[in-house]
């Protein structure tokens, strides 16, 4: 799919909680401690830390970056599956916060890890359809993982916030998009869970593997562009082994998609995943490299992205920090209760 008009990325923003659990301090919890683990510690919200505070941090900074007053943003959407209101939506908090109302489209949008790739879809959308200028989306999710879980173990805080605006004035042009979807029962939370649940045996190859490879060979077989042409591929990242495998299948070397495993370090942030992993890019990329990205999100699905880095991509890094920098930042806890609390996961009521 490519839009009408020329559209990019003119600005992008992060946020990761500064607060990390090691693994080791789950498992100790549950008795779990001779086995391995996927990552060795996870990203976790402050008590005064939730999807819509973080959310205004990553916009602020896609903002500044971009070099625009808020008020010319027509569109701001969040994707998440932990918004902390059910009705009320996180979309116009945030939207107000960083002076982007009255006059704005804000929405809230689900699709599991894939909410915020949803957003980026829409937002070039917008732009490129001449309706809109500017268009923000953001995809931002704090840890989910039910107590004593597997999930818990990479259920992870952060995400990353873009401006979609005119590509001349981009510091990545978007090329192309593809989605591909399914009615795959990999992952689900029904109302009044309080928790997801995961399919098992359904959440690998019939889920993430036959969505992401299918549309990233749809998206490849589109452009008519190879592995080989790209610099740089960022992949949904629900643990450091599933996008390896991946994009190996599909022929991409580790060079080109090593920068942008940040669950490395922190855990799947799932709706922020793999926008998070393409700000780790944009940090380091040059003029002229072209971006592989492809997203998942259970239920099922994936987008995919081919953008190609301009001479601005340098210029949109001073006004907000790196996603290093974020990472680097961080302040270990070993206390499982204080987790607890923070995460929300101890029930008063």
């Amino acid at each position: 799919m490519k839009t009408v008009r020329p559209v990019g990325l003119c600005g992008y923003g992060a946020y990761v909680p500064r607060l990390r659990i090691d693994a080791r301090s789950i498992a100790k919890i549950w008795g779990r401690l001779g086995r391995g683990f996927p990552v060795a510690e996870k990203s976790f919200p402050g008590a005064d830390e939730d999807t819509i505070t973080m959310s205004i941090e990553a916009a602020r900074g896609a903002v500044a970056r971009a070099g625009i007053d808020p008020r010319k943003l027509s569109a701001v959407w969040v994707g998440t599956e932990s918004k902390p209101y059910a009705v009320k939506p996180s979309s116009t908090v945030v939207a107000e916060a960083i002076g982007a109302t009255p006059f704005v489209n804000a929405a809230d949008l689900e699709f599991a890890c894939k909410a915020g790739s949803e957003a980026m879809q829409m937002a070039a959308a917008f732009v490129g359809s001449g309706m809109a200028e500017y268009a923000m989306a953001i995809g931002m999710d704090t840890a989910q993982g039910k107590p004593g879980d597997e999930l818990e173990y990479t259920a992870a805080a952060g995400g990353a916030a873009y401006v979609f605006g005119p590509a001349e004035s981009a510091a990545a042009r978007l090329v192309a998009s593809r989605s591909f979807v399914t009615d795959t029962a990999d992952f689900f939370r029904r109302a009044h869970m309080r928790y997801p649940e995961h399919g098992m045996r359904f959440t690998g190859k019939p889920a993430y593997f036959h969505h992401t490879l299918g549309c990233a060979r749809a998206l490849l077989e589109e452009t008519g562009l190879k592995p080989s042409d790209f610099r740089w591929a960022v992949f949904h990242q629900p643990n450091p082994r599933f996008p390896r495998e991946a994009a190996e299948e599909l022929g991409f070397a580790p060079e080109q998609f090593e920068k942008s495993l940040v669950c490395k370090r922190i855990g799947n942030t799932y709706a922020g995943s793999s926008l998070l992993g393409l700000a780790a890019v944009l940090d380091v990329a040059s003029p002229g490299e072209r971006i592989f990205m492809v997203s998942y999100g259970s239920g099922a699905g994936s987008d995919g992205f081919v953008f190609e880095t301009t001479e601005n991509v340098a210029l949109r890094r001073g006004d907000a920090p790196s996603v290093d920098c974020l990472l680097d930042r961080r302040q270990p806890v070993t206390e499982y209760a204080r987790y607890l609390h923070n995460a929300g996961k101890i029930r008063t009521h």
